[in-house]
């Protein structure tokens, strides 16, 4: 299997990359979550399902294994994400593509959608789009009731616990689910930095809704969520609804869908890509 791993320039940032399958296959963009993520864990999870296809692999501007960036909010931004993602499409010559986001970076994957023609649809897993609803999600898993500001939700939740034990208790339905995330996660070894959640912080990430730009998509979107995810369902349900998009809702699954319902996973995540596909390989439309 063809596999190139390396660092992309792309303007004010240095991108790991790992780009493997055919050339000539269809393209996909794998846009992880965070912000501050890596792709490490979705390439673990997802290869076995994307034989095939050409998917790059990256981590995100300061994120991850990519080059580290000093923490200016100038430097992370929603905007700053689509301008890396469509310049390096265009350094690894790749005319068309799919997106195949996850968490938060659905947000940047729609965002590069309302943008970019020659993006050819998306695979939304677990999306993450109104972060003042999640922090209403996180302020309930701390025992409180939710407050009209999204900061103020994350600053009192935060008083109570520390932010993992909160999301873990949102994302994970079960321990098992919890522990074999946590040894992917771990065992790659990737501590990142704290840059790129800090300065998206200051950036007022917690009042970011993009639901208002949520509008009926003419090229192929897919959503897929698992039901026991508190923080993208039942928003998830208001995002399909939104996009005019299917939406797969995987029963007893939390945020890693692939870890907690691998079957029932692989045949949504299939369906999924069977209707982008098309797409990705019919004429190119200006």
């Amino acid at each position: 299997m063809r596999e190139e791993i390396g660092y992309v320039p792309v303007g004010e940032a240095e991108l790991y990359v790992e780009d493997v399958g055919p050339v000539e296959g269809p393209a996909l963009l794998v846009l992880h979550g965070g912000p501050g993520g890596n792709a490490y864990v979705l390439r673990e999870g997802l290869q076995d399902y994307l034989e095939g296809f050409r998917v790059v692999y990256f981590d995100q501007r300061g994120s991850g294994r990519s080059l580290e960036l000093p923490q200016d909010p100038r430097l992370f931004t929603v905007d700053a994400l689509v301008e890396d993602t469509l310049l390096l499409a265009e350094a690894l010559g790749v005319e068309r593509f799919g997106l195949l986001a996850h968490g938060f970076g659905a947000v940047v994957a729609l965002e590069v959608l309302r943008r970019f023609p020659q993006a050819e649809g998306a695979i939304l897993l677990a999306p993450w789009v109104n972060f003042p609803w999640l922090a209403a999600r996180l302020a309930e898993a701390a025992g409180l009731a939710p407050l009209p500001d999204p900061e103020e939700n994350l600053k009192e939740a935060l008083k109570r616990e520390e932010p993992k034990a909160l999301f873990d208790r949102l994302m994970f339905p079960t321990p098992r689910g919890r522990m074999a995330y946590e040894w992917l996660a771990e065992g790659a070894g990737i501590l990142g930095s704290d840059a790129p959640g800090l300065a998206f912080l200051r950036n007022g990430l917690w009042r970011l809704d993009y639901t208002p730009y949520l509008t009926p998509e003419r090229r192929p979107l897919y959503v897929l969520v698992g039901e026991r995810d508190g923080t993208s369902y039942p928003y998830a349900e208001e995002v399909a609804s939104r996009l005019r998009a299917p939406i797969r809702v995987l029963p007893e699954a939390g945020h890693y869908p692939w870890i907690d319902a691998p079957e029932a996973f692989e045949e949504a995540f299939k369906e999924a890509l069977a209707a982008l596909v098309p797409a990705l390989r019919g004429p190119l439309v200006d």
